[in-house]
């Protein structure tokens, strides 16, 4: 891509690092491209002494990293002239899913937990056209009938365990490193299935070549949906952060080689820490991130407590996916409280108070 010209999509722009043939027909909503924005306010804050950088992926098109792996999987689904996708789902994959297949002409499944449907978090995916089934249990038993269904009607599963799903979502490690100029001191993300670890490592091993100057891989998971940190699966997840509500991952080897190879470290964190760190940016830097960046940040908030950073490094967050998804639950925490008011006078009384 030459200067000057319109972003073409991750594969337009990142071809030469992506398993793709000159004949595959590109499916994209021009995907990628997303701002890294410099939080200051937000560092000082929470007494984070490293420079702070949020890369909002949550600007993609469906509101989700998921775009970046589901325009290469529907792409290669596409060039091999199968019937549809399907995918397991907490919302944003099935989503994006969802929207690319659209964009494709193919049929798409998802498969998601019955409280997730009852909760309208599959609103979006309904929208584009995809047939929704709402599975009596939770997200890794969607993922066994996903991977099932698959097989027996050569639909393409659509999730971590496709290998496309993960040399898409690697191309963040490589704007991150063309927004910064280098990699930086260290990336911090929600894990749930863990895919987007593995693949920013991967993508910060290949496009740096040089993988001791790849950063530092700060995962964080949910109190109750812990199993990196626990070391087993959790049968029954529980989590404020949908998007990370998951028991038993798919991409286990991938985090942990991502964690001891960069040197980095997973912690958990707890609900109420959660929606402290989802109002903070919201009010400090403008940023409407869904629960599950949240704890991201409230994870750096508690290394940040403990002296973690030092001035001179810098961290960049990944804000996975937009709090519009999730914004019943802005309004179910009420961070501020509305006012009813008959005439300008009472404005002016309002604003008089305003600090």
């Amino acid at each position: 891509m030459k200067h000057g010209e319109p972003w073409p999509g991750i594969i337009g722009k990142y071809r030469k690092y992506l398993p793709v043939t000159e004949e595959m027909p590109v499916v994209t909503l021009l995907e990628g491209n997303t701002p890294l924005v410099c939080a200051r306010r937000l560092a000082r804050q929470v007494g984070l002494r490293a420079e702070l950088y949020i890369k909002n992926d949550a600007l993609n098109p469906t509101g989700s990293f998921k775009d970046r792996g589901m325009t290469l999987m529907v792409s290669k689904a596409l060039e091999e002239h199968v019937p549809g996708v399907i995918c397991p789902s907490l919302g944003n994959a099935s989503a994006s899913a969802a929207a690319y297949a659209a964009r494709a002409g193919i049929r798409c499944i998802a498969l998601a937990p019955e409280e997730v449907v009852i909760a309208g978090q599959m609103a979006q995916t309904l929208i584009y056209g995809a047939r929704v089934c709402a599975v009596r249990g939770n997200y890794d038993d969607c993922a066994a009938m996903a991977q099932e269904i698959a097989v027996e009607n050569r639909f393409v599963l659509v999730n971590s365990l496709n290998p496309y799903a993960l040399h898409g979502q690697k191309t963040a490690a490589f704007e991150i490193c063309d927004q910064l100029g280098q990699p930086p001191t260290y990336v911090a993300l929600p894990v749930g299935d863990g895919g987007f670890m593995a693949a920013l490592w991967q993508g910060f091993k290949e496009y740096g070549n040089n993988k001791n100057r790849a950063p530092r891989m700060l995962g964080f998971q949910g109190n109750g949906a812990a199993p990196f940190i626990a070391g087993h699966a959790i049968p029954d997840p529980q989590t404020l952060a949908a998007a990370i509500r998951i028991g038993r991952p798919a991409n286990w080897q991938g985090v942990l080689d991502a964690v001891e190879e960069s040197g980095g470290l997973l912690e958990k964190v707890t609900d109420d820490e959660i929606v402290a760190a989802y109002q903070l940016i919201a009010r400090l830097e403008g940023l409407f991130l869904d629960p599950s960046g949240a704890a991201a940040l409230a994870g750096l908030v508690k290394l940040a407590g403990q002296g973690f950073f030092k001035p001179g490094e810098n961290v960049v967050l990944l804000a996975t996916g937009h709090g519009l998804k999730d914004g019943y639950r802005a309004a179910i925490q009420e961070p501020s409280e509305v006012l009813y008011v008959d005439n300008a006078e009472e404005i002016q009384r309002v604003l008089e108070n305003v600090h």
